[in-house]
């Protein structure tokens, strides 16, 4: 299964701040919030949804397509992609703004705040998902963040082309209004949330959970530390438990290394459990490193963590597809 991943391109300005934000906060004062944070650390590194999660696919050599805006300052970046085997073909280069910029403090309880620029985003909506498609096949279509008239744009046209469509909102279900979000996900094959952002679909949609598992295949949710729930109309519930007892260092990109295990496993077509297991390895990789896309494939090692946490057997689903990597 070939993956044509639409979405954000940045750069991340990652900060970390010794402290904790909450002790920052004066509960009667929060109307007129004035916060500076002194930090410890700023790393400089690759970034953006879409790039993220077709950085980990590529290392996974599942040859995606990446879709997405950026700007003229994207050469050294595009080289970095290509070498990790992400097609950058179907990258608009515009003339006039500079690739996006993600800027993200995180404090010692692994709570962020965060800012993004779009920049050249802003004109993802001007990428035809019909033409990429002509000169280089596709067979599903992953929706993430990103300008949303581009986010909507690709979503009708994979319902134009025929193609199965991964919705993935997440940081832009703040910014799109209820009747966007509704588009967005309606008739997906796989929607991706995490908690918070279960809830917040569900506010802006005023669809029940039942609902909302009328109009899409499964509904992936990430729990964060709990792992992960995978909910279909009328299956059992499963849910996978998450790496436990991994260093943290960076949280940044975690749910996006997620999805590229996920829908990895989903195209070498194992099962949905597999699926979650393979994704939660993933973003204990990225977990434990700083930035999200700074750690390694490394088949043996996976593996092995796949043996440890989730048994013998889930080991040996995935032991064919990970040992042609090495």
């Amino acid at each position: 299964m070939r993956i044509a991943v639409t979405g954000s391109i940045a750069t991340d300005h990652l900060m970390a701040f010794p402290g904790r934000f909450v002790d920052q906060l004066i509960p009667d004062q929060l109307d007129h919030v004035s916060l500076s944070f002194l930090v410890d650390a700023l790393e400089v590194r690759r970034g953006g949804v879409a790039a993220n999660i077709a950085f980990g696919l590529g290392a996974l050599r599942l040859d995606p397509i990446l879709a997405g805006a950026v700007g003229p300052d994207f050469g050294e970046y595009e080289v970095w992609l290509k070498e990790h085997g992400v097609d950058t073909s179907a990258v608009h280069v515009s003339g006039a703004c500079q690739t996006a910029r993600f800027m993200c403090i995180t404090d010692q309880d692994n709570n962020q705040i965060a800012s993004f620029y779009a920049g050249a985003m802003a004109e993802a909506g001007r990428i035809d998902l019909r033409a990429v498609h002509a000169r280089s096949p596709f067979d599903l279509v992953l929706v993430s963040p990103n300008d949303p008239g581009a986010m909507l744009r690709h979503t009708e046209q994979a319902r134009t082309l025929g193609i199965p469509f991964a919705a993935d909102p997440s940081q832009q279900l703040a910014r799109l209004t209820g009747a966007e979000v509704r588009q967005l996900v309606d008739g997906a094959r796989w929607l991706f949330t995490n908690e918070y952002e279960s809830a917040l679909l569900r506010e802006r949609t005023g669809w029940t959970p039942a609902d909302v598992l009328d109009r899409v295949g499964a509904w992936v949710t990430t729990l964060g530390e709990q792992g992960v729930r995978i909910e279909r109309k009328g299956e059992p519930t499963i849910t996978v438990p998450a790496v436990p007892d991994v260093p943290a260092k960076d949280p940044t990109g975690v749910g996006d290394a997620f999805r590229s295990g996920f829908l990895a496993a989903i195209g070498w077509q194992l099962p949905l459990r597999s699926a979650a297991q393979l994704g939660c390895v993933m973003s204990a990789s990225v977990l434990a490193a700083v930035g999200s896309q700074s750690y390694e494939i490394q088949p043996a090692q996976l593996l092995t963590t796949l043996h440890r946490v989730y048994g013998s057997q889930a080991a040996a689903l995935l032991e064919p597809k990970l040992g042609q990597l090495t």
